[in-house]
This record gives structure tokens, sequence and C-alpha cells, in this order.
């Protein structure tokens, strides 16, 4: 997989063109190792994935790479390689090394954990979310140097690669903690995010954050037959249905008490970003599931509702008989599991005490509710669109896709928020995937040349960031 032949007056572009086949047989050989965080059969693999990032890293030339692995989270990596200037800003780089279960593996075209290069795309669990990013780093700082000739880095550069992403980062704040020393830093560069498109990138800003419960309606002891109690005992699954209903107005706005109360709404830059990318109507939906109308809150485009308007989701209802045929009943229990996208500054604990308000308030005469937490959510989080440290971004994507780069963001979710708060510095982001690579779904793949761009760009921003961030 050569890169473009050398351009002079683009240093980084020349390096990593020099280092492109390399790059790729080193993430196909990483990609070999099914390092499944939420899988405890695989929880060695996770191991051997640390292991392998840091004899890698140590063989590149950074001068301090450690493994974290003393427990309860799964090893993570970290490494430093310090400027030559002690007075040059510290820029820590965030990235994971677990990888999504691969079920059903039926549906692959190619084994998830070996790697197959068809044309310029690389198939392989983890080739997207989150190695091929990470080794994008990797390859980054390498043609940082060999563009500047320098034998250190022109900023201190930090790597903390966690292995429980994929889990829900469940022990970050413990290693965040522990290492505060370690971590310590001016900025981080979060790179587990999207580019819109391929033919327009664009710097991610913000994430969602995420709350979610089950909520529990239960009426007698057991389910009764519907001809002798139906109509003359309250029936849990239809209270629990008119809760659902209710979640929602005609408008498609949440009716949670105060849901919108702390919501900080975007810059007329960024919406005018938004507004100026391609989106084809036809294309979301089909890789929306199939879905065959667009919905959601009135007075929002889509792209708008799924990057920075909050949401609530029925991900399930259960309750009574659902086998085959029919059978008459007045179901005991009925229960619903709902999910908050959150935005900033919505806070998961305010909304959890929402939810509980809401279903007290839904909640029949004769009918006993209960709201179990899926645990304590994620908080939103998104960088201020002028700091200098996002022009910078900006500046070095666009030099390495030689075209204007716009403001996205992505509705899904991560610890961006959790490094911001425990680090106390901003965090922006650098990725250079595709929504639609497939990420947590069969024939995971990455576009090798994005990632190669993806490179360019963090060795460019290594070069900008001393002067943008002085």
């Amino acid at each position: 997989m050569s890169g473009d032949p050398e351009h002079p007056d683009r240093p980084e572009r020349t390096a990593v063109a020099a280092l492109a086949d390399d790059f790729v047989a080193g993430l196909r050989d990483w990609l070999t190792i099914p390092s499944i965080g939420a899988d405890p059969a695989h929880h060695g693999d996770v191991a051997r994935s640390a292991r392998w990032l840091a004899d890698t890293l140590r063989a590149d030339g950074w001068p301090d790479v450690r493994v974290w692995d003393s427990g309860p989270a799964l090893p993570a990596v970290y490494a430093c390689w310090p400027a030559a200037d002690p007075d040059a800003p510290t820029v820590l780089v965030y990235g994971h090394h677990d990888v999504q279960p691969v079920d059903p593996v039926e549906l692959w075209r190619h084994p998830p954990f070996e790697p197959a290069l068809v044309g310029e795309e690389l198939f392989g669990r983890g080739a997207s979310d989150d190695k091929g990013q990470v080794a994008m780093h990797l390859l980054g700082v390498k043609a940082h140097l060999a563009a500047t000739g320098a034998s250190a880095p022109a900023v201190t550069i930090k790597l903390f690669v966690e292995g429980e992403e994929e889990s829900g980062s469940p022990h970050i704040t413990k290693l965040l903690d522990e290492h505060r020393d370690e971590l310590a830093c001016d900025l981080v560069v979060f790179s587990d995010t999207p580019l819109y498109s391929r033919d327009a990138p664009t710097v991610c800003t913000g994430q969602r954050g995420v709350y979610g419960a089950e909520v529990v309606f239960t009426g007698g002891g057991s389910d009764v037959h519907s001809g002798r109690a139906g109509g003359s005992v309250p029936n849990p699954a239809t209270a629990l249905a008119r809760l659902v209903a209710a979640l929602h107005d005609d408008e498609g706005r949440v009716r949670l008490r105060d849901f919108y109360a702390d919501v900080v709404e975007p810059t007329e830059r960024e919406r005018a970003d938004y507004a100026a990318l391609p989106f084809d109507e036809a294309v979301w939906l089909a890789n929306s599931g199939g879905a065959q109308v667009l919905a959601g809150e009135a007075g929002w485009s889509t792209l708008e509702r799924v990057w920075v308007r909050p949401t609530a989701e029925v991900n399930g209802i259960f309750g009574g008989y659902t086998g085959p045929g029919l059978k008459t009943i007045v179901p005991a229990s009925a229960s619903v599991k709902l999910s908050f996208r959150l935005v900033p500054d919505q806070d998961p604990e305010r909304i959890a005490d929402a939810l509980r308000e809401f279903v007290a308030a839904h909640t029949p005469d004769g009918v006993r509710s209960e709201v179990i937490a899926a645990g304590d959510g994620a908080p939103p989080y998104a960088v201020d669109v002028s700091h200098p440290a996002v022009g910078a971004v900006r500046d070095a994507l666009e030099a390495a896709f030689d075209q204007p780069v716009r403001y996205s963001r992505t509705g899904g979710s991560g610890p961006a928020a959790l490094l911001h708060g425990w680090l106390g510095v901003p965090v922006v982001y650098l990725g250079a995937t595709l929504p639609d690579d497939r990420i947590h779904a069969p024939n995971e793949r990455v576009v090798v040349p994005l990632l190669l761009r993806g490179a360019e760009a963090a060795a460019r921003l290594w070069r900008l960031l001393p002067e943008r961030l002085r």
C-alpha cells in the first residue's frame, strides 16, 4: 500500500508515504489479536494486545513505555516521548485497544481476526474502532520526526490506550486517579471518532453523553386469566404502554421535567457547517437500519438531531406472554429499557432524578414501579470551537485532505468528558475513519488512505501546536 510520491513542500506527506507499507503490515498483525474486553474468555488476549502495542512503541523509539496491568482495569498502555524543549506543551493522545465481540460471526465475509486488505479497505475487528486510529498516531509521530529531522517531537506526546472502552470504561476513573501525574498534560487529543464522509472531512467537536435505565411495573404476584380478572385489576403492561406513550409530545420533545433546561445549543458557525455538509436522505435511511422516513424533534435537521439534541429512546419492551399463539392473561409485570442521549450541559444524575419523578407520576394505583439504572451514565462533552487547538486540528486536516474541513459532532458517547474533568484540560478530536465502517457490526473495515491522511494531519499538528498554544 504505497503512498503518494514525494512532496517537498509537504514533508509530512512524504514521510507518511515512505512508511505506509510498514504501517499496514503492522496494523494487520495487531488486528489478529482478538482483544474482546467484554468477554472474560478473551481477557488474556487483551493483555497480549497491550504487550504488542508496548513492544511496538519501544521499537519505534518511545523512551518511556509502560503497561498498566495491576487491575481491576484490563491492561492499558502508557507512553511518553518528551519534547526537546522543556517549555513545549504536553499533549495526551487517548485511544483504546479492546474491540467489540464479533457475533454473528457467520455474517463476516472474512474471518474477523484474519485481516484482509481488499483494494483500499482493510477488513477486521478493530480496524476502525480503535486500533486503526491508535496505529495512525504511531505513524504520525514517526512521520513528524522524519519530516522535521528531529530526534524528539515538537511537543511532549503522551499516549494513553485503555483496554475497557467497549465495556463502558468502568475503571477509567481509577486509572486517572492512580496515574494523575503521568497523565498530566495541557491538551487531550481524542482519537475515537469519524469524519463525516470521505469527500467531506470534518473536525469533531463533541460527543453526546448517555444515561440508561429499566423501568419495571408490577401488579399482582402472578399472571391471571384475562377472562376471570381482565378489566377488574390493573394491567402493568397497559400502564407501561401509557408511560412510554407519554415520554414524548407531538413535536418529538422529551417530557421529563426540565429535560432541556441545561442544554447548550451549538454556535451559529457550527450550525452553518452542519447545514453545508452533503446530506442524502435515502443514503442516511439506508445506513440507519433501512428506516422508511426521517423523524425526531421538530425544528432541527437530521444531523442536529443526532449530534446536538438530547433524545429518549425505547430500547426494548417486555412483559406477559411472548411465545407462539395466544395466552389470555393479565401479566404480573412488564418492563421497558430506556436510553437517553445527552448533550452539554446535561447531567446524567439530574436526568435520572427526572426519570424517577416521571415514572412516579405515571404509576397508577395498584401498580408498583421500580427504576433500575444501568450504571452511572456518561456525561456529554463539547470543546469550545474558538480554542486555538481546535483551529490547529482543522488546519492540519485541511492540509492533509487538500480541501476545506468543517465542524461536526458524533451522536455516540465516550470518556471525553471524564478526561476533561479529571485532567482539567480541553479535549480536541482527531479522527480519520468513516461512519459506515461498521464498527460494531460484522465486516468492520477501515479505508487505509484515510488513515494515512490522518497520520499526516497528526504529524503536522505536532508542528503547529507549540505556536498555537503559546
